[in-house]
């Protein structure tokens, strides 16, 4: 049984616990814009955040992992950088609702992004695959 510096046994599950959780938040960190694109850009229409939630439920499989409230400040970060547009409408069931659609410099950010994710998956999977 491996034991931390304090020689608690409990504290190294902890400390593992906690390591997991750290890359996982920065993994998503950088997946989440690029998922965000692609459904959209996968979209024949525009999309709001919770359509864009449960795609990404569908689809990801825990990509937000129930922190669909994470969406929202990326959704508008991805609007500052010009690579969405959004266009607020009303709703007769509650309160208006904001639809996002990726813009054509959206689309070749996505393009990029993809070549990116694709290159950087293999490189990452022969490694992890004792490749290199």
């Amino acid at each position: 049984m491996h034991t931390n510096q304090s020689g608690s046994a409990g504290e190294c599950v902890d400390d593992r616990v906690g390591h997991l959780k750290k890359f996982q938040k920065e993994l998503s960190a950088g997946t989440v814009s690029l998922v965000l694109l692609a459904v959209l850009g996968q979209s024949r229409q525009p999309l709001y955040g919770y359509q864009i939630a449960k795609r990404l439920e569908e689809l990801g499989e825990g990509v937000l992992a129930g922190k669909q409230s994470a969406l929202y400040p990326v959704l508008r970060n991805l609007e500052a950088a010009g690579l969405l547009a959004s266009e607020v409408e009303p709703s007769v069931s509650g309160p208006p609702r904001r639809y996002y659609r990726v813009t054509k410099p959206g689309r070749e950010v996505l393009r990029e992004w993809v070549a990116a994710w694709i290159a950087t998956r293999d490189s990452v999977d022969k490694v992890l695959q004792g490749e290199v």
